[in-house]
């Protein structure tokens, strides 16, 4: 089974892991947008990095850190992360892609990263995933650690019975 990991936000990542192994880590694809360039989610972009993650015959499932508004975010950038939310799960919807959520307490706490620094998911991942510190050596790499880590929280703790989708 392919499970997919998102970290949503135009500032997240995607991990694809098949029997806990990591497969592929993307930063989530984005594009500028308007006379300020500001940046927003590439969905097209999003449905090839899926579809090319995904195998014939093979169930896949994608999880998506269940994230809401926190205090002292603007509106803007708000309203900004709620459309990425909802374009990663139109995405999903739309190619058929059972999803499931997990709040950050959750698979944090399960790695026993709860009041600890935001990095710290980085070197958890490094710890397990040594091969990849490559690719998790730069702060701004922690999204794609917390990616992994939600992937592999949901390989970890969820039975694999055909009949729970």
């Amino acid at each position: 089974m392919r499970v997919i990991g998102i970290d949503p936000g135009l500032s997240g990542a995607i991990a694809v892991l098949e029997d806990k192994k990591v497969l592929s880590i993307f930063e989530m694809p984005v594009m500028s947008e308007g006379k300020k360039n500001k940046r927003q989610l590439n969905s097209a972009l999003l449905v090839n990095i899926i579809k090319q993650n995904m195998k014939k015959n093979e169930e896949i499932v994608v999880v998506v850190e269940q994230v809401n508004a926190m205090p002292g975010q603007g509106v803007t950038s708000m309203f900004n992360f709620g459309q990425t939310f909802g374009a990663i799960k139109g995405v999903c919807a739309a190619l058929g892609l059972p999803i499931f959520f997990v709040r950050p307490s959750k698979w944090k706490k399960h790695f026993e990263l709860i009041n600890s620094s935001k990095d710290s998911s980085r070197t958890k991942a490094i710890e397990m995933y040594p091969n990849l510190s490559g690719q998790l050596a730069k702060k701004k790499d922690v999204n794609k650690s917390d990616a992994i880590l939600i992937a592999r929280f949901f390989s970890e703790t969820k039975l694999f019975d055909k009949n729970q989708y």
